[in-house]
C-alpha cells in the first residue's frame, strides 16, 4: 500500500524506534522499512488534532466573552450529556468525558478521509476494533466498580429473587451465564463490523466514482459519506452509552 505523506514523515522520524519495539515484543513486521502503517499514522493525526482542539478550547474559556470554539465545545458537551442522561440511569455525568472523546475521535476519523492525501482510519478493521475493545473493557470496569464483583456477576446469571422456584435458581445460572458471555463478546464484533463496513464501503464507492467521473457526481457521494460518518458515530456512542448504563445499573 502506498504511503501517505504524513505516514512517510512518521516513518522517517520514528520508524527505527517502532521497528525495534515491535521486534523486542516479537511482533512480526510485514514491511520493516515502513513499520508505521497509514491507519496508525491517521490515528496519531486524529489524536493530535483533538489535543490541539482541547488546548485551544481550554485557553479560550471565558464566562464573559465565550468564543466560537467554546460555544462549539459546549454544544458537543451538552449533546453527549443529554445522550448519557437519557441512556445511563445513574450518575451519567461521570461517563460524559469518555463518551465525548470517543465521539470526537470516531467522527474525525470518519471525516478525515475527505481531505485529499489522507485516509479514514476507521475504514481499517483494527481501528474500530480498538475502539470496541476499549469500550468493552471500560463498561465492564465501571460495572464492577458500581456493583462490586459479586453484584456485577449477578447480571450474568439471571434473576435470583426468592419468589422464583429454587430449582430454577439453581439450574438457570449456568446457561444464562454462557448466553450472556457470548452476548457480551458479540458486542465487540458488532461495534467493529458496523463501523468498519460502513466506512470502508463509503470510501470505496467514493473512490470508484472519482476514478470514473472526476467531477460532479462524486460530490453527491461525498455528501453521503459525511452523512454516514455522522450516523455511524452516533450509533457507536449510543451503543457505548447503553452498554455502560446496563453494566452500572443496580440489579434488584
Amino acid at each position: 500500500m502506498e504511503q501517505l505523506t504524513f505516514t512517510a514523515v512518521l516513518n522517517r522520524l520514528f520508524g527505527g524506534a517502532v521497528l525495534a519495539l515491535l521486534q523486542a515484543l516479537h511482533i512480526p513486521v510485514k514491511h520493516p522499512n515502513t513499520p508505521i502503517s497509514n491507519s496508525f499514522a491517521m490515528e496519531v493525526l486524529v489524536a493530535l488534532l483533538l489535543i490541539a482542539f482541547f488546548i485551544a478550547v481550554r485557553t479560550r474559556l471565558s464566562v464573559e466573552r465565550p468564543g466560537g470554539l467554546q460555544h462549539t465545545m459546549e454544544a458537543i458537551h451538552g449533546f453527549v450529556s443529554d445522550l448519557a442522561g437519557d441512556t445511563i440511569s445513574d450518575h451519567s455525568e461521570r461517563y460524559v468525558a469518555y463518551l465525548t472523546v470517543l465521539m470526537l475521535f470516531i467522527l474525525i476519523g470518519n471525516l478525515i478521509g475527505l481531505v485529499p492525501g489522507l485516509e479514514s482510519p476507521t475504514a481499517v478493521p483494527v481501528v474500530p476494533l480498538g475502539c470496541a475493545l476499549f469500550t468493552w473493557f471500560y463498561y465492564h470496569f465501571y460495572g464492577v466498580r458500581a456493583n462490586g464483583g459479586w453484584g456485577y456477576f449477578k447480571h450474568f446469571i439471571g434473576p435470583q429473587d426468592k419468589d422464583i422456584p429454587l430449582a430454577l435458581r439453581i439450574l438457570l445460572p449456568v446457561p444464562m451465564f454462557i448466553i450472556e458471555a457470548f452476548s457480551h463478546l458479540a458486542r465487540i464484533m458488532s461495534l467493529t463490523v458496523r463501523l468498519f463496513a460502513n466506512m470502508f464501503a463509503g470510501e470505496m464507492v467514493t473512490l470508484v466514482f472519482f476514478s470514473l467521473i472526476p467531477l460532479g457526481i462524486p460530490l453527491v457521494f461525498e455528501g453521503l459519506h459525511i452523512g454516514v460518518s455522522i450516523i455511524q458515530t452516533y450509533i457507536f456512542v449510543l451503543l457505548a452509552a447503553a452498554y455502560i448504563g446496563e453494566a452500572t445499573a443496580h440489579a434488584h
